[in-house]
């Protein structure tokens, strides 16, 4: 059982945790308000990530927001009003950054799922996930440098540096434009563009295929790149985890067999 903090307890509607054999879905859950996150929705994201990697039978993660119309429209700006000093928000970054650091460790492959708008915070939400499906009518953008007059945390702009490249991230901020979804695919910005009437089946039929790859082989691709974005050295404890496992011992045999491979770890 998953155990709450009091200080996220009142976040536990907007974020909803279910699971369908192998998959887990994240759901943000708060239409009304364009599922935009406050403080405490976010700390309880950071806490169900955080309890999803330690479940061994969830071989896939998928986060998407509730009503067809947002993903995440970014934070509650009606917080902001309450964190009056800049040791406040830096505060809130801090919290965030852990959020969007689990999200990354996650042994399993994370999966954005994006109807209508994705913008601010939930632009980088999606982009901490490892794939992004989006509709064709969705918009993505960070419009700061036209509303608030905010800035991103340095781990943020490592990271979309990383996902776009220097030239097209300083456009989206600078321009500070809603990109349509066939510009975020040519941006790289999303992995794919799915109609509306086609989203549901075409997340079942990738969600389905990813639970049955190699657990450890997805999750040393997911490492292997984090620690290339933050600069870190070496990687060869990542080549000998995988193979040093029963999988791929299990994998050459299936191969040479003819048979699917049955994957145990995680």
């Amino acid at each position: 059982m998953m155990s709450v903090s009091p200080l996220v307890r009142s976040a536990e509607q907007h974020i909803e945790l279910d699971r369908e054999g192998a998959v887990a879905r994240v759901t943000v859950n708060r239409p009304e308000a364009r599922n935009a996150l406050t403080e405490a929705m976010r700390l309880r994201l950071t806490e169900v990530f955080r309890a999803l990697a330690d479940e061994r039978d969830v071989r896939v993660v998928v986060l998407r927001g509730a009503g067809g119309k947002s993903f995440v429209s970014g934070a509650d700006i009606a917080e902001f009003s309450q964190q009056r000093t800049t040791e406040d928000f830096v505060a809130v970054a801090r919290r965030d950054e852990e959020l969007y650091r689990t999200m990354e460790a996650l042994p399993q492959p994370t999966v954005a799922v994006i109807e209508g708008y994705a913008i601010g915070g939930g632009l980088m939400l999606a982009a901490v996930c490892d794939l992004r499906i989006c509709t064709d009518d969705s918009k993505l953008g960070i419009t700061s440098a036209k509303s608030l007059g905010n800035c991103l945390s340095p781990g943020m702009y490592r990271r979309l540096t990383a996902l776009l490249g220097p030239a097209r991230l300083k456009e989206l901020l600078i321009c500070s434009e809603l990109i349509p979804a066939d510009r975020a695919l040519q941006w790289g910005l999303v992995n794919e563009v799915v109609a509306r009437d086609g989203l549901d089946q075409r997340v079942i039929e990738l969600t389905e295929r990813l639970a049955t790859h190699a657990p450890l082989t997805m999750w040393a691709a997911k490492e292997a790149v984090r620690r290339l974005a933050e600069g870190e050295a070496g990687g060869e404890d990542i080549m000998e985890t995988v193979l040093s496992s029963e999988d791929f011992k299990e994998g050459v045999t299936a191969f040479l067999e003819k048979r699917k491979p049955r994957w145990q770890n995680r």
